[in-house]
């Protein structure tokens, strides 16, 4: 028979499907998949019911409604000074993935090359390649992830058609330094490239740290398409609702894109999303401090276990060395070790490379949006498994 797509035909199953259905089986907590296990503001999900009861409820307008387009133009001049155009300027997707698709797929040609920093979320490189363009990826230098800018300037040529750039970034929970933001400015502008920048995690900042959209950087504005994300600002993953905002010559080919793809995304959904845009700062305070406490409480569970915990300053996640347990294997091993025996799953950072020669294979990444009970219990089993492994 002929042959099926050749990117896709191609994947294996994921090794998130692969740990959840292994956490299940074995009745561990899940600490691999990134999503909360609250059910997202009072309020929000109100207004979304509200919508829902009143409707309308059937297809809204292809590029979103004017509500949720107007709130995210808000958004962007509230907390970044950029002066959008919601009507040429931004568009409502179902989901950030959908974003990055509709991105990927409006601007890239085959023949084209896009370079990714990884470790990188796993769906940047099969959706490249599935449009016809070529990955170029180089990788952050742990422990701190630091930027290799001379070979990030290797990594450009005429053929460079983009950059996919990820802050706060997921797996790592780097936040990207202005320095560093100017350093991929410069080679964006010197070879006519553009800038897909996934900012999903924009309002999960730790420490003191600050997210800086490219887009704000000088000479950016028009080579830069930033997608932002309501399930990981309203702990509402389930509603996938993303955003992409943009020049409008960008913006052009990325909706004829998403028409093509979803075409639209549910009304009352949407409707719910605007709303909670135009929350207090407060909130948007309180989310990040509140998950600041989770990823230092997971931090200190993990170092009384016996790991070396690397620094993450956003994101829902945190990674730790386990070598100094004395476990020998790779971190896929490992981590399939601690679902079975310790009863807590995590992802193997391996998994976020194209190239697995490219990976650190003794990084395990764990997922800290949970309830600070589910957190400590988890903490309190590696501690445990670990005393068994170096045989204390």
């Amino acid at each position: 028979m002929r042959p099926v797509n050749s990117v896709f035909g191609n994947l294996g199953t994921t090794i998130f499907t692969v740990m959840s259905a292994l956490a299940t089986e074995h009745g561990a907590i899940n600490l691999g998949q990134g999503f909360p296990d609250d059910e997202g503001p009072d309020d929000v999900r109100a207004a979304a019911a509200k919508a829902i009861v009143e409707g309308p409820n059937q297809y809204p307008p292809m590029p979103g409604l004017p509500a949720l387009r107007l709130a995210v133009a808000a958004a962007n001049k509230r907390f970044y000074g950029l002066d959008i155009d919601w009507q040429k300027q931004v568009l409502v997707t179902s989901g950030a993935t959908e974003a990055l698709n509709d991105c990927l797929m409006g601007l890239l040609n085959p023949g084209d090359e896009a370079i990714i920093l990884e470790p990188a979320y796993d769906s940047y490189k099969p959706i490249i390649e599935a449009m016809g363009a070529k990955v170029v990826s180089i990788s952050l230098e742990p422990p701190l992830w630091s930027l290799p800018l001379d070979k990030l300037a290797a990594a450009f040529s005429a053929k460079t058609k983009l950059i996919v750039l990820n802050t706060p970034m997921n797996p790592t929970g780097k936040v990207f330094t202005r320095m560093e933001l100017q350093s991929i400015a410069d080679l964006v502008l010197k070879y006519d490239a553009y800038a897909v920048c996934d900012e999903v995690y924009e309002h999960l900042v730790f420490s003191g740290h600050k997210h800086i959209p490219l887009m704000t950087l000088p000479s950016m504005r028009e080579r830069c398409v930033r997608i932002g994300s309501a399930g990981k600002t309203f702990s509402l993953t389930g509603w996938k609702i993303g955003y992409i905002t943009g020049p409008e010559h960008l913006m052009t080919p990325i909706i004829k894109a998403h028409q093509f793809v979803t075409f639209t995304t549910p009304p009352a959904l949407q409707s719910a999303v605007a709303y909670g845009l135009g929350k207090d700062d407060s909130y948007f305070a309180g989310l990040a401090g509140s998950l600041e406490a989770k990823r230092d409480l997971m931090a200190k569970g993990l170092r009384e276990a016996g790991f070396d915990v690397l620094p993450t300053d956003g994101t829902y996640f945190i990674s730790a060395d386990f070598r100094p347990l004395g476990f020998n294997g790779t971190d896929e091993e490992f981590c399939r070790d601690i679902t079975v025996k310790a009863k807590v799953a995590a992802i193997p950072l391996s998994a976020f490379y194209g190239n697995p020669a490219a990976a650190p294979h003794h990084l395990a990444r764990f997922c800290f949006c949970k309830q600070d009970a589910i957190l400590t219990e988890a903490s309190a089993r590696l501690k445990g498994y670990a005393k068994k492994v170096t045989g204390e």
